[in-house]
């Protein structure tokens, strides 16, 4: 996943686990060139939104092992890096490929899930996990981003 290679990049190279915002922003945009300093502070907030970072006091801390992401050499992340996530979607996605279903099939599982097991009282994030346990697909990955879309709904 790019966006855990480029969140991981200046905590490899530095050795921390923990770095101030104006140190992040001048690694992504004056250290490496990767992207502009506003590009390196929507980055910043993707990765605490996707659950890699933390921010507090103006201290980003990593939420996982740097050292479990292979920098490749030259690597360059894409604009990929920028674009929002959305882990339901992703779900959807995996359930679809998994039972070999339209996408819709699954949508419509998720509501009947959500409206005649638990009388409409379910965000559909909550029935996509119910469903991809179900059907055994992997989602654990997903948990914390799905845990905040939760929160948030």
């Amino acid at each position: 996943m790019t966006l855990r290679i480029t969140v991981a990049a200046p905590f490899r190279h530095t050795r921390k686990d923990a770095l101030r915002k104006n140190e992040l922003v001048y690694y992504y945009a004056l250290d490496r060139k990767w992207m502009s300093t506003e590009q390196a502070t929507v980055l910043l907030k993707r990765a605490e939104e996707s659950g890699l970072l933390r921010q507090e006091n103006g201290v980003y801390t990593i939420l996982f092992d740097p050292a479990t992401e292979t920098i490749p050499m030259g690597f360059r992340p894409g604009s990929t890096v920028f674009e929002a996530h959305d882990p339901t979607q992703e779900l959807i996605g995996r359930i679809t490929k998994a039972r070999n279903v339209p996408e819709t099939e699954v949508a419509s599982e998720m509501n009947a899930v959500i409206r005649e097991q638990f009388g409409g009282n379910l965000l559909p994030p909550a029935a996509l996990v119910l469903l991809a346990k179900k059907y055994g697909v992997p989602y654990e990955d997903l948990r914390e981003v799905l845990i905040a879309a939760l929160k948030k709904g």
